[in-house]
């Protein structure tokens, strides 16, 4: 079971509730009447990370409904009252009618109920008059239901705490629902209610974890009347559709409502604590609105005076739980690294994802003859693991729905008959929630997946920088399309990597898994994408939005948030960009940003003219370089001399002896869609004037047939005011200077 109403983009300040009447002092109130027993259920054997309810263990819990539906959870504290959360009730700031709304009680599965069931109907819905939405507090709500629920074995009523009632920090306390099992994973058949047992936090220590980066980079404000419950480390909490349900806490026989379920970041996340609204503070505003009900909720008296545990730390300081997953000690040694044997094949490099489950490309299993068949000989498979003396045997194969026609969902999650003992090696890599953002400049490795072959050469580990979302999706994507924000699923993943052209040669056949690290984790982030062939930058798959389907396979794979929040300056990251112009081999004008592997300005080339001379072109198509007539042709002279193009290395190596550059770089500007134009070529002998390109355009359209020429409508974003550079009528402007072009053709110089 894990959390009710999912906050993940929520409150960046938050502000005190003015005039608060629950903190107020009360008096003394005597005994309660003994003919309303309150928190104690039918003797029996004793939600994300929960497990099944004992029929009885929870008699007070209810499902409230729409339609027949359960929307929220709440507990009943009298036969006419049941207490729940506000945010369940209230939409858009109106308070939903008590008529669409009933209350099931008595119920553990909701899929055929047993004896002691029935449903009431709601009468009035109560909530405090400051409540505005669930971050701010007060979410808390009275139903009053239509006639008395029928008390017995399966229906009894929750006591409730005094104001001057002290939960221990650290007690351990349940809280219990229908909720989501895991994050937008619902209960599953026959929908048996969940039980969780959580731990008290200190308001110090909560805050301390919230104090701290968390999902979306944001951090949260506890207010008085919220108390939290749950671990440092996640893994245990409550979810969706546990909003309303009780957080209930054992003393001196009897069982207290601590809390009411009220909102969280996630679902079992590290350092997110589920938050809940302390009921103790409200018992005046609960006795306000029941006053004349006969019999009203049960207050007793707290029977001890509890001690603060050493759970609870003494200062403000906190310990923050670490990721259990993704540590590597060395880079080139992978502790989560799997090698699938398989009789009969080569072996199938995966990955350790949890104690029990290898994720692996599911072509590696998968009949080339008959895809949709189920693989054979299970028995005799093996995996290896590091540091494993002997080979753990496979349980289950469970392949990815779309894996035999979709290269971005070829994978494949493998049981192991037996859970490996974590706690030494190996370990498992850590894996991306959806929202997860891979920053530009991470640095990542590339390492073996499925049947690739190591690389050759001493340097095997192949180390990256990830280039920009913008880049990599518009070089892959369609043009005008929305490039994904940070927070979206991207589409893809590009890499920049050197050694695989040292050595020499392409893996255009091998498959690679991309590693990325944030703050010493080690995260998985993608498979490579083989439709790409040697096209540089390798292409991959993220694994983002595979993550609810790998967490709902194993129930235990670690899905890490992200580590690191350093996006620059505020909002660069965040821009709406759309893709450029594209041709059939990606969108032109792109420039990595940032620009990384010393590669500035990919279209530059490099025209070594025989002789001495070496001038700047410009690559405009594929199989085409556009440079300056003066350059290449000598003054009188139409024959044309032997060249050289040197492609993705301009001004990247020394010149040979004797060579000389002899003409200026382009003239190239910026549009408002990101994307580079060529504006003009240099006149010969100046670095500062420029002939437009714009009259040249129906001779190079004619020679060059994929050459891409921008419309009148994506002019360049033109530099501040008072600039020469880029007028916006270069292109046309009446006697400009007119270019003198020289196209070369492009064909490659085979090396001996």
């Amino acid at each position: 079971m894990s959390q009710h109403l999912l906050l993940l983009l929520v409150i960046l300040a938050i502000s005190p509730i003015p005039g608060d009447s629950q903190d107020s002092a009360l008096s003394p109130t005597p005994e309660e009447p003994e003919d309303l027993d309150c928190g104690r259920p039918e003797p029996s054997a004793r939600i994300v990370g929960g497990s099944d309810a004992q029929p009885g263990s929870w008699p007070w819990q209810v499902s409230l409904q729409q339609s027949g539906g359960h929307i929220c959870g709440g507990s009943l504290v009298a036969p006419s009252w049941v207490l729940s959360a506000a945010h369940c009730f209230v939409k858009n700031g109106t308070l939903e009618p008590a008529t669409e709304w009933s209350v099931l009680l008595g119920v553990r599965s909701q899929d055929g109920l047993l004896d002691g069931a029935h449903v009431r109907a709601v009468a009035a819905i109560l909530v405090p008059d400051n409540y505005s939405s669930v971050e701010l507090g007060a979410d808390l709500a009275l139903l009053r239901l239509a006639s008395p629920a029928q008390l017995g074995p399966a229906v009894r009523p929750v006591c409730l705490p005094r104001a001057s009632h002290r939960f221990a920090h650290g007690a351990a306390c349940w809280a219990t629902g229908w909720g989501d099992i895991q994050e937008a994973e619902h209960l599953p058949l026959p929908w048996v209610l969940q039980e969780v047992e959580l731990r008290l936090l200190g308001e110090d220590a909560c805050q301390c974890l919230y104090s701290r980066p968390g999902p979306f980079n944001l951090t949260f404000q506890l207010l008085p009347g919220m108390l939290c419950a749950g671990y440092p480390g996640g893994r245990r909490d409550t979810c969706q559709g546990d909003s309303g349900g009780p957080l209930v806490c054992e003393e001196g026989g009897r069982w207290f409502q601590a809390g009411i379920t009220s909102f969280g970041f996630g679902c079992g996340r590290r350092n997110r604590p589920g938050v809940f609204t302390a009921v103790a503070p409200y018992e005046a505003w609960i006795r306000e609105q029941v006053i004349g009900s006969e019999p009203g909720p049960a207050f007793p008296t707290q029977s001890w005076e509890p001690q603060s545990g050493p759970w609870e730390p003494r200062d403000e300081n906190c310990t923050i739980a670490l990721p259990e997953c993704g540590k590597a000690p060395r880079p080139e040694t992978w502790p989560w690294e799997a090698q699938v044997m398989v009789p009969g094949s080569r072996p199938c490099h995966g990955a350790l994802v949890s104690e029990s489950w290898v994720l692996a490309p599911a072509s590696c299993f998968l009949d080339p003859i008959n895809s949709d068949g189920p693989p054979r000989d299970r028995d005799n498979w093996r995996v290896l693991l590091p540091s494993r003396p002997r080979a753990e045997l496979v349980a289950r194969l469970v392949l990815h729905e779309n894996a035999s026609w979709d290269d971005a969902s070829d994978l494949a999650l493998l049981q192991l008959r037996a859970p490996v003992n974590l706690s030494t090696a190996p370990r498992p890599v850590c894996l991306p929630h959806p929202e997860h953002y891979f920053l530009p400049r991470s640095r990542c490795r590339l390492a073996l997946w499925g049947r690739g072959e190591p690389a050759p050469g001493p340097n095997s580990r192949l180390e990256a920088e990830l280039l920009s979302g913008w880049w990599c999706h518009c070089l892959y994507g369609r043009q005008g399309a929305s490039v994904p924000p940070p927070g979206d699923a991207p589409h893809a993943l590009c890499p920049a990597y050197q050694e695989e052209e040292e050595a020499g040669r392409c893996w255009n056949y091998s498959h690679r898994s991309l590693l990325c690290q944030e703050e010493g984790t080690w995260f998985l982030a993608g498979i490579s994408d083989l439709s790409s062939g040697c096209l540089r930058p390798r292409v991959f798959h993220p694994l983002q939005t595979h993550g609810p389907w790998i967490s709902h396979v194993t129930g235990g794979a670690y899905l890490e948030d992200q580590l690191n929040w350093d996006w620059g300056p505020e909002g660069e990251e965040t821009e709406t960009r759309t893709c450029p112009p594209h041709t059939e081999h990606g969108a032109c004008g792109l420039r990595p940003e940032p620009a990384v592997m010393g590669v500035l300005w990919p279209w530059l080339a490099e025209v070594h003219v025989a002789g001495d001379r070496v001038c700047t072109g410009i690559l405009v198509a594929p199989g085409w370089v556009l440079a300056a007539t003066h350059c290449v042709l000598r003054p009188g002279s139409t024959t044309v001399p032997y060249v050289e193009v040197y492609l993705g290395r301009a001004g990247d190596s020394p010149l040979p002896q004797g060579h000389q550059v002899t003409s200026a770089p382009p003239l190239l500007c910026l549009t408002k869609r990101r994307s580079w134009v060529l504006t003009g070529m240099a006149l010969p002998g100046s670095r500062e004037l420029f002939a437009a390109i714009g009259p040249e355009e129906a001779w190079i359209s004619q020679t060059v047939g994929e050459a891409h020429f921008l419309p009148p409508s994506g002019y360049p974003h033109w530099p501040p005011e008072g600039s020469d550079l880029c007028p916006p009528d270069m292109a046309s402007a009446p006697g400009s200077p007119q270019a003198a072009v020289f196209l070369l053709l492009l064909t490659p110089l085979m090396q001996g």
